[in-house]
C-alpha cells in the first residue's frame, strides 16, 4: 500500500528584508562548532572560504553581534568558536525547523488532494481558534 501524499517545505529567516538564517548558514555554524575552523567547514560544504566568510559577515551585520570568534594561528594554531549568539542561532533555527516538521506531519499520508484539502481546512480552523484564545501582544 502506498504511503499517500507527503508535504515538504524549507524555511529561512529574513531580517530587514535580507536573508538571515537558512539551512546552509546553520549547517556552516554547526560545522564551525564541530571542527573549530571556518576553512574546514567551508571545504566540507564545498563552498569557498570567502563565501563562508561573507555569509558570516552578513549575519553579523544583520544581528549586530558576532556569531563566531576567531583567534589567529600561532604555536597552538588558530581556531574559531561560536559565541552565545551563534549557539542561539542554531538552537532557534532547529526549534523552528522541528516545529515545522511536526506541523507538516499532520498533513502527511493523505490519500489524495481532496483529503489533504480537508486536513488543511481542519488545521486552519483549529489554528484560528487557538489564536483567538492566545494572549494578545
Amino acid at each position: 500500500m502506498a504511503d499517500g501524499l507527503k508535504v515538504y517545505s524549507r524555511i529561512w529567516l529574513k531580517k530587514d528584508g535580507h536573508n538571515y538564517l537558512g539551512y546552509g548558514r546553520v549547517e556552516l555554524l554547526r560545522l564551525i562548532k564541530e571542527h573549530g575552523s571556518i576553512s574546514r567547514a567551508s571545504k566540507i560544504m564545498r563552498m569557498s572560504y570567502k563565501a563562508a566568510w561573507d555569509d558570516l559577515n552578513q549575519i553579523k551585520e544583520l544581528e549586530g553581534k558576532p556569531l563566531i570568534e576567531s583567534s589567529n594561528g600561532g604555536k597552538g594554531g588558530g581556531g574559531t568558536i561560536l559565541t552565545q549568539e551563534g549557539e542561539k542561532a542554531i538552537e532557534v533555527f532547529t526549534e523552528l525547523d522541528e516545529l515545522k516538521e511536526e506541523i507538516l506531519e499532520f498533513f502527511n499520508h493523505a490519500k489524495d488532494l481532496q483529503e489533504l484539502s480537508q486536513q488543511i481546512k481542519l488545521f486552519r480552523q483549529e489554528l484560528l481558534e487557538f489564536l483567538e484564545k492566545a494572549p494578545k501582544k
